[in-house]
């Protein structure tokens, strides 16, 4: 671990960045949404977004939130009640975001995720196709989890391995947890005089999960420990991380600019490389497309993406969001990549043009069968 060592290379050059907020901060430790922070943060995103950076936010604070609006003090138990908190509380944390954003000339969409909706094939496509619609059209998503119909989330989910798994989903330069401490110690402070702050050390490694350990405030469900098991698994998609306190100032700007602030987790695996080998490393193919000589071209030589024109034939059953080879007209696998349509689907579409999904499926996914950011040449 190194000690003294910007994060400038890699905070600098961020150009996706997943921000993640808990729930002591967003509501000043249960006295309600704090306008002034939520304030500040949207100020600073809406700089980030001027300098050609995508934003998403991902923050907690519905729950706590709703408990306030309720006169509630101590957390709920019953998971019945935790629904309602989530239920009244989303309604301020949302109007509360999209004045903040709006007020700096930013427009915002509220996205609600449950682990289940990134596990699901169909669903992964879906939101993932959603955000980078919203991210391309300039607006900022702000995401939480959909605590008010998912139990299993709020009993064990928590707010900082949702922030990893978006930053996994659209394929993010980093992830940036803000909290309410300044970032990862060797031990703890208050218990241990020698404790010493990590600035910088690599995601992923063995000794950082003995360091964190430790709950999380009374609001919320996290603690160092989900931090950086977070960043453990943001790393594996090629996004860095780093744990910085919420309320030091202009820290997303700072952070942006190159300044060392908090603790940086550094990725170890490239971003694309990531991506590419996980399909590439993939063993379980439950379908195939045939392409003509002129795809394999587009494909092989041009970098482009698999278009249903270009397919001849489609083998197999399987779903939106499987991995599927893509074969030449000799049967030789030559690429293989996520499926935007299911085989049956395909098999419509199959020689057919763009503009004619909408009359022969009822809809339009995308314009492709596979796009080239979740397509991986296996053979040249």
């Amino acid at each position: 671990m190194d000690s003294i060592e910007s994060s400038s290379p890699i905070l600098r050059s961020a150009r996706r960045i997943v921000i993640k907020v808990g729930s002591s901060l967003v509501t000043n430790d249960g006295r309600g949404l704090d306008e002034t922070a939520i304030g500040e943060w949207c100020r600073q995103m809406s700089l980030l977004v001027r300098d050609k950076r995508e934003v998403i936010m991902v923050s907690s604070g519905a729950i706590a939130e709703g408990m306030k609006r309720l006169g509630w003090v101590d957390r709920p138990r019953e998971i019945n009640e935790l629904q309602a908190a989530a239920a009244v509380g989303q309604m301020g944390l949302a109007q509360m975001y999209e004045t903040k954003l709006r007020e700096n000339g930013l427009r915002s969409a509220q996205v609600l995720l449950t682990h289940a909706d990134l596990a699901d094939r169909e669903r992964y496509l879906n939101a993932r196709s959603t955000l980078l619609t919203l991210l391309k059209l300039g607006v900022v998503p702000v995401i939480n989890e959909n605590d008010t119909v998912v139990n299993d989330e709020i009993k064990f989910g928590d707010n900082d391995t949702l922030g990893a798994l978006v930053a996994n989903l659209v394929e993010a330069d980093a992830l940036v947890i803000l909290t309410d401490q300044q970032g990862l110690y060797s031990a703890d402070p208050r218990k241990d005089s020698s404790a010493r702050f990590v600035q910088r050390a690599n995601a992923g490694a063995a000794e950082l999960e003995v360091m964190a350990g430790g709950a999380g405030s009374s609001l919320g469900r996290g603690g160092m420990i989900t931090k950086i098991l977070a960043a453990k698994r943001a790393a594996g998609s090629g996004a860095s991380t780093v744990i910085a306190w919420g309320r030091e100032p202009d820290v997303l700007l700072r952070l942006s600019q190159g300044e060392a602030i908090g603790t940086l987790l550094v990725a170890q695996t490239q971003k694309n490389q990531a991506r590419k080998q996980w399909i590439a490393d993939h063993l379980q193919l439950r379908g195939s497309v045939t392409v003509d000589p002129g795809a394999v071209v587009k494909l092989r030589e041009e970098g482009k993406s698999l278009l249903p024109i270009g397919m001849t034939a489609v083998e197999g059953d399987f779903s939106r969001g499987d991995v599927i080879a893509i074969r030449d007209s000799a049967g030789v696998e030559m690429a293989r990549g996520l499926a935007n349509y299911a085989s049956t689907e395909a098999r419509l579409i199959c020689r057919k043009p763009s503009t004619e999904f909408e009359k022969l499926l009822g809809y339009v996914a995308e314009p492709e069968m596979v796009h080239r950011d979740n397509l991986v040449l296996t053979r040249q």
